[in-house]
């Protein structure tokens, strides 16, 4: 019998979780590499010095994250909320609160996405010139060249092209984009905006629907799912920052250099974020040897601001979680009563809030007492009796370049999971996939089919099965195809005619 191949995979979140737990239980030899003292990078948590939980932000469930679901199920853990309603507040107040979308009367997509939020300010001729966008979310289809036809478009200039009202798309799609894909609307890909929004919010009645981590996802997850791969002979390492590749003399990797170490690979799988790849790749003398990683320089970050305060009273918050815009002109920020959603401040007397801005930058350089003082005054805003409790404790995190920036042009430079070199794969949440995912369920689904170009290549192993998003319903269906025969039919009469 031979020896097991080894698979070395580089970075311990989603993504290179579920490709180790996979590869590990068809037999293969897997070393999982983690940088930080603790796996699970920006979705993980840990404890204060006062051993109070932080994370670098709250992360939702969203509805159509059947693959994590899966995974949940078959690890036997409970980690889950029900699911929760929402609200999003600007400095007027109260602007909008949704409803639990599966359990309103299902209606054709998107007509209950459109009709059951309750706009409290936002007119209903506003919401009605949202209908000529419904033609691009047809047209976009995340084929390869949908994406190319729509990425060096910027969102705002989508939505202006098909008519979209100023109020509509200030009040109402800028905040999603400041919180689903972190930037303001003239520094997003119309082809990404269109790929969130779908999969996110206009696909399936149910799927802005919601559930959270009743702890931090790092405690809640992580830990229980490590000591499974661990169990089944997979090892996890931290503390292993990645410095280079080697190659043996056919091209293919050899091994993966973490300062004096060598860790011998027969395969090798990154799992890490944009920021953490194009690191790599500055001190890896291979790598910059390849087009599409020197490529990567093109791609970007942004900012992530991530705060808990903890009060001296109970304030009543409305609605667990919580969406604001309008308070810094290019930052989104969400918060979150954590003694709704935590089983660790449920009983706490007072009230314990997640508050994490997006797109941050200039939030960064303020002083920690700074940044709580507009915390808190932008909660009263939103929350009146938030002016009546005083902070006690509180916990600032900042992640530079934390989460991706699907800038317009972005997507020439993302990678596949297959690369130039035969036996190095990728995976993330950047990556192209056709599953449709986004987030979190996306890092996880390019894991395991990570792992399943590993188990092609050495035809050892039963490859993962991977759910695939939920079909378009049939009047989605009809549309799209009666779309692609006509583009088709123009392309052959006038190919390559217009600017794509």
């Amino acid at each position: 019998m031979s020896e097991a191949k080894k698979i070395v995979i580089v970075g311990a979140g989603w993504a290179g979780l579920a490709a180790t737990y996979h590869l590990a239980k068809q037999g293969y030899r897997v070393t999982l590499l983690e940088a930080a003292p603790y796996p699970g990078g920006l979705v993980a948590g840990w404890k204060t010095p006062g051993g109070r939980s932080v994370e670098g932000g709250i992360h939702g469930f969203w509805y159509p994250y059947q693959n994590i679901f899966s995974l949940v199920k078959q690890l036997n853990l409970d980690p889950f909320t029900p699911f929760t309603r929402s609200s999003q507040y600007s400095p007027a107040g109260l602007e909008v609160d949704s409803p639990i979308f599966q359990n309103e009367p299902r209606l054709p997509t998107p007509l209950g996405t459109f009709l059951y939020p309750r706009f409290r300010r936002l007119p209903f001729i506003d919401r009605l010139s949202a209908l000529p966008l419904l033609y691009s979310l047809i047209d976009f289809d995340n084929s390869p060249q949908a994406w190319r036809r729509y990425d060096k478009v910027t969102a705002r200039e989508l939505f202006k092209q098909f008519g979209v009202s100023a109020r509509l798309y200030k009040d109402a799609f800028e905040p999603m984009l400041l919180v689903g894909l972190f930037a303001p609307g003239e520094q997003c890909s119309a082809a990404a905006t269109l790929g969130m929004l779908y999969y996110f919010i206009l696909a399936h009645q149910p799927d802005f629907d919601v559930v959270w981590c009743r702890g931090t996802v790092g405690e809640m997850i992580f830990q229980p799912w490590i000591e499974q791969i661990e169990k089944v002979g997979g090892k996890v390492l931290t503390n292993k920052r990645v410095d280079d590749l080697l190659l043996d003399e056919t091209g293919k990797a050899s091994g993966v250099v973490c300062g004096e170490e060598v860790f011998e690979a027969d395969g090798v799988i990154f799992a890490v974020s944009v920021s953490g790849m194009k690191k790599i790749v500055s001190s890896s003398k291979v790598l910059q040897n390849y087009a599409e990683f020197r490529d990567l320089t093109n791609l970007g970050g942004i900012d992530v601001l991530a705060t808990r305060l903890w009060f001296d009273r109970k304030v009543d918050v409305p609605l667990p979680s919580n969406a604001c815009f309008g308070f810094d002109p290019t930052t989104g920020w969400t918060f979150f009563d954590l003694n709704t959603l935590h089983d660790e401040y449920k009983d706490e007397p007072a009230s314990v809030i997640e508050a994490d801005f997006y797109h941050a930058n200039q939030l960064l350089a303020m002083t920690d007492e700074q940044i709580i003082a507009k915390v808190h005054k932008d909660l009263t805003t939103c929350v009146n009796e938030f002016g009546y409790a005083k902070v006690i404790d509180y916990s600032v995190i900042r992640v530079r370049q934390g989460v991706t920036h699907f800038a317009p042009g972005s997507y020439q430079y993302l990678l596949k999971g297959k690369t130039s070199i035969p036996n190095l794969y990728m995976s993330g949440d950047w990556i192209i996939t056709s599953h449709g995912s986004w987030s979190q369920e996306k890092a996880y689904v390019t894991g395991l089919e990570a792992a399943n170009l590993v188990i092609e290549q050495f035809g050892i192993g039963n490859k993962a099965n991977i759910i695939p998003v939920e079909p378009d319903e049939p009047h989605i269906q009809l549309m799209r195809s009666i779309n692609t025969n006509v583009r088709n039919w123009v392309q052959n009469f006038l190919p390559d005619f217009w600017l794509p």
